[in-house]
């Protein structure tokens, strides 16, 4: 299910990258130069699915239930659909650069990169937790200050997500990308509510002080 979920946008930005003649027209694709951002974005939104894949196949522990099929539909639906969309605009021969130019496109992207070495570490953690006799103890802040967030909110991974999909936005400045950083938020919002009662059932003295996603606010 993921595996389907995440290679689809990661196939479907790379044809809009290259600017298929039956996407956009080739006359207007040779004659328009493109902005650094065009290439940057794509390198970004590349390693963001490869990451998720790679997280997927090598990090995360899995249960040996089944997703159902309208599940998988519908995410595919909505990652593909989305991806569609977002890459049509920014890789458009006529695509406009950010306002604010290379300093809004350099402290995008570096923001980007740190929130996806933070979810990336964040999986780490979670999937290593340490278990103490046969109690699973929820994952402590170590040396790494990517893993401090711990000490705030109880699902940092979905706030580095978060952060990953509003700092792509900034630096495209591209209302699909805003629309879909919007709908991620709610949802993984929605997502670290259910995890974080969870959490407090089992892991009550650890979490009990902790935010769900937002640190203070959620």
């Amino acid at each position: 299910f993921f595996l389907t979920e995440y290679t689809g946008p990661l196939l479907i930005y790379l044809l809009f990258y290259i600017r298929l003649s039956t996407i956009y027209d080739q006359v207007e694709s040779r004659k328009n130069f493109r902005h650094p951002v065009v290439h940057l974005a794509c390198f970004c939104h590349c390693l963001h699915y490869i990451r998720h894949l790679l997280e997927t196949l090598f990090v995360h522990k899995f249960s040996e239930g089944h997703t159902p099929l309208k599940n998988m539909i519908k995410g595919c639906v909505f990652y593909w659909g989305f991806t569609s969309w977002i890459a049509y605009y920014i890789n458009h021969p006529r695509y406009t650069p950010p306002s604010f130019g290379h300093r809004q496109v350099s402290y995008a992207a570096l923001a980007f990169l740190m929130c996806e070495a933070g979810n990336h570490f964040i999986n780490v953690a979670l999937a290593h937790q340490t278990n103490s006799g046969n109690k699973t103890c929820f994952p402590s802040p170590t040396y790494n200050p990517f893993t401090w967030l711990f000490l705030l909110v109880s699902c940092p991974n979905y706030t580095y997500e978060a952060g990953s999909w509003i700092s792509f936005t900034v630096m495209t400045q591209t209302l699909p990308v805003g629309i879909f950083a919007f709908l991620m938020v709610i949802q993984m919002s929605l997502w670290a509510k259910k995890k974080h009662q969870l959490y407090l059932k089992r892991f009550y003295p650890e979490v009990r002080r902790k935010a769900a996603m937002i640190p203070v606010i959620f």
